[in-house]
C-alpha cells in the first residue's frame, strides 16, 4: 500500500543540474522525515540528504554540501533533491526513503530507521 516513486534521473554532463522527485502514497506524509540515499560501491546505501517533517531542518553529506538541496511539499506528498554542479562521481542510483521518527526536527543519516524505500532513479554524469 505504501509507495515511494522516484523520478527525474537521467544523463547529464559534469557541471549540469538535475532535480529528483519522490512522490509518496499510502502514508501520512507530513508525519515522516524524508531522506535521499544513493548506491555506493561497498555500501548498499549511502546517505545524501534528509529533511525534517515540516521542512524546517535539513542535513547533507559532506560530499554534496553546497551543491544539493533537499526540499518537500507536504501538500503534494513530494520530496525533491535539487542537484547542481554534478560530478561524475555522483553517478549512481538514488533512492528516497521515509523515516517514522517521532521528532519534529529529526534528520537521521543512517538508513536503518527508514521504513519505506522507493525503487530508485538512475543518475549518470559524464565528464
Amino acid at each position: 500500500q505504501v509507495q515511494l516513486v522516484e523520478s527525474g534521473g537521467g544523463l547529464v554532463q559534469a557541471g549540469d543540474s538535475l532535480r529528483l522527485s519522490c512522490v509518496a502514497s499510502g502514508l501520512s506524509f507530513s508525519n515522516y522525515a524524508m531522506g535521499w540515499f544513493r548506491r555506493t560501491p561497498g555500501k548498499e546505501r549511502e546517505f545524501v540528504a534528509a529533511i525534517s517533517k515540516n521542512g524546517g531542518n535539513a542535513v547533507y553529506a559532506d560530499s554534496v554540501k553546497g551543491r544539493f538541496t533537499i526540499s518537500r511539499d507536504n501538500a503534494k506528498n513530494t520530496v525533491y533533491l535539487q542537484m547542481n554542479s554534478l560530478k561524475p562521481e555522483d553517478t549512481t542510483v538514488y533512492y528516497c526513503a521515509a523515516d517514522p521518527t517521532l521528532s519534529v526536527m529529526a534528520v537521521r543519516t543512517s538508513p536503518n530507521p527508514y521504513n519505506y524505500w522507493g525503487q530508485g532513479t538512475q543518475v549518470t554524469v559524464s565528464s
